[in-house]
């Protein structure tokens, strides 16, 4: 069925086939910039820099890094919001055929020394505000060199000064060492003009990490190739090139800010509004001034969004498309966040999309003039997906649940140093094609839409029967009083897992027993009985992940502990 594509007649403008070139990532970028080199490539709450200006800045940076010593094949750990010292030393140490390691600014010690270990970076760049967690791992790791920015670096005057006088007077006073180098010095130093390294496509650029919520953290790798086609294919498929901008909030650790927000409008020639912290008043605020053509992001930002009165003030009729990813995109939500935007001058609806760190970020997504309920879209253009029976290489029937398989030339090269979970993950099938298996339950119809079930391992067994916690969420959301839910199944002598939910209410007043026994009282109208929550419990405010997707995992790790205190566990 996948190479038949039968996806492609909803294609209409968007091609089929992209030809990508067979460069580096700041090979790609230089040819943006040589195309449209007065056109804006990124904004720092007005701090602006064009494309001619913005390659300035990565070359004179490439050259401080090769006089620090950072050669070809070198990692640098880059633990930094989304602005403008994140993204110029990505592509600067692309530059030098250098691979950048990107994790969390507020990454503890602890996950420090396991990154820089992992990825054996004897260099790192990271803000003032967070030297002491390095220097506390400088000795059990091979750091050398931590390149320190500050935020006023590329700050306008006033909101500089500003800075200073709150946020600033907080951050410690960084001693003189011989670990630390200040970026301030090494851009308005000169340096002698570093070589462009011998870098090819097809060699690894970049590592992410995935997979934190389950145990240790895997290093995805991903080459320049990787990048380069994500991003020309989401710039393809909604149209994005000079003249339009796009709202960078998701961070550059993760594949979505990194891979969407930044690279792809980059390879499209458009502007990135830089966001170094997301809270819904400084998104609204940046919507109304900025104008963003595009806006991308996980649920919780866009329900954030539609709460926010200065949001639904704004003039919404700048944008072109929004796209929610990374989490089921619960019904009300959308509609919500549709409705305010249509108050407010837009036409546009909220779509969804799917993809993985694995594949860099987003490989499918619902066709800008195609929405289709529940469906997360069809594949970018030189994507295959298909959905293959469990445990299995072999196709599943069209509308038939089974995993997701993914193939193109976003898939990643491998998993940092883990062969075993390389060849799980990574199989060749008898089309002589390396599929990417997701871990991912879904189906697909015989359109070609895909539709997004569950991740493999959030499943409940309840009773011998398979109970999906999205399934009950949406039920739950459907519920007047509903404001948010997470479902999970709590270890259960007798039912294996129990059905337990997490709801926040929208009037928190009503929590109760009532509230309880009507929220299970309407789940069982809806659903049949094993799926139905045995008990509800009430929050104010749900656990997220660092991107701002719900983190299950924490609630089941807590309802793990509390059965363990109580003697109660029976899990294993």
């Amino acid at each position: 069925m996948y190479e038949k594509k039968p996806w492609l007649k909803f294609y209409k403008d968007i091609p089929e086939h992209i030809e990508y070139p067979r460069v580096t990532m700041y090979e790609a970028l230089m040819q943006t910039s040589s195309r449209t080199p007065d056109a804006l490539a990124y904004d720092f709450f007005g701090y602006t820099a064009t494309y001619r200006q913005f390659s300035g800045q990565i070359d004179r940076f490439a050259n401080a890094l090769a006089a620090l010593g950072l050669k070809q094949n070198d990692r640098i750990v880059i633990s930094m919001p989304t602005s403008p010292q994140g993204i110029i030393c990505f592509y600067a140490a692309n530059k030098l055929g250098a691979i950048a390691a990107m994790i969390h600014p507020l990454s503890p010690a602890k996950e420090i020394e396991f990154y820089l270990n992992a990825t054996k970076s004897r260099f790192a760049l990271t803000l003032d505000a967070f030297y002491g967690r390095f220097k506390e791992v400088e000795k059990k790791t091979d750091l050398r060199t931590l390149i320190l920015c500050r935020i006023p670096d590329y700050l306008p005057l006033v909101m500089k000064i500003g800075f200073r006088l709150t946020s600033g007077r907080k951050i410690p006073r960084v001693p003189q060492d011989g670990l630390t180098v200040w970026w301030k010095d090494l851009m308005t130093k000169n340096f002698p003009q570093a070589p462009q390294a011998d870098m090819k496509t097809d060699d690894m650029a970049a590592i992410l990490f995935s997979g934190g919520t389950t145990g240790v953290p895997k290093g995805v790798m991903l080459s320049n190739y990787n990048f380069i086609s994500e991003g020309m294919q989401v710039s393809s498929w909604g149209s994005l090139g000079k003249g339009d901008s796009i709202l960078a909030i998701l961070p550059i650790f993760h594949g979505f800010g990194l891979g969407v927000c930044i690279n792809a409008a980059f390879m499209g020639g458009g502007k990135s509004i830089l966001v170094p912290q997301f809270t819904p008043e400084t998104v609204a605020k940046l919507i109304r001034k900025k104008r963003p053509s595009f806006v991308v992001g996980v649920p919780t930002l866009f329900e954030a969004l539609s709460r926010n009165p200065r949001f639904q003030k704004a003039d919404l009729s700048c944008l072109k498309a929004t796209f929610s990813g990374a989490d089921t995109l619960p019904r009300h939500v959308k509609e919500k966040f549709e409705e305010v935007v249509k108050k407010a001058g837009g036409s546009i609806q909220l779509l969804e999309g799917y993809g993985l760190t694995e594949a860099v970020t987003a490989i499918m997504a619902t066709p800008l003039n195609s929405y289709r309920e529940g469906s997360v879209g069809i594949p970018f253009p030189d994507m295959l997906a298909k959905i293959v029976k469990l445990g299995t290489t072999e196709e599943a029937p069209c509308g038939e649940e089974g995993e997701i398989c993914i193939s193109g030339p976003a898939v990643m090269l491998g998993y940092l140093d883990n062969p075993e979970e390389t060849a799980n993950t990574l199989k060749k099938h008898e089309d002589g094609r390396v599929w990417l298996h997701t871990g991912d339950i879904g189906t697909m119809d015989e359109d070609g839409f895909f539709y997004f079930k569950l991740r493999l391992k959030r499943m409940i067994k309840s009773s011998g029967m398979n109970v999906y916690p999205a399934q009950v969420e949406e039920v739950l959301y459907k519920h007047p009083d509903v404001l948010n839910a997470c479902v999970i199944g709590v270890p259960d002598e007798k039912q294996i897992q129990r059905v337990k939910a997490f709801v926040v209410l929208k009037d928190p007043q009503k929590a109760g027993k009532e509230m309880e026994k009507a929220l299970i009282a309407h789940c069982q109208k809806q659903l049949i009985l094993w799926s139905c929550p045995r008990e509800v419990e009430f929050r104010t405010e749900l656990p997220l992940t660092l991107i701002g997707k719900v983190a299950f995992k924490v609630l089941e790790q807590e309802e793990i502990e509390k059965l363990k205190a109580a003697g109660k566990y029976y899990g294993h």
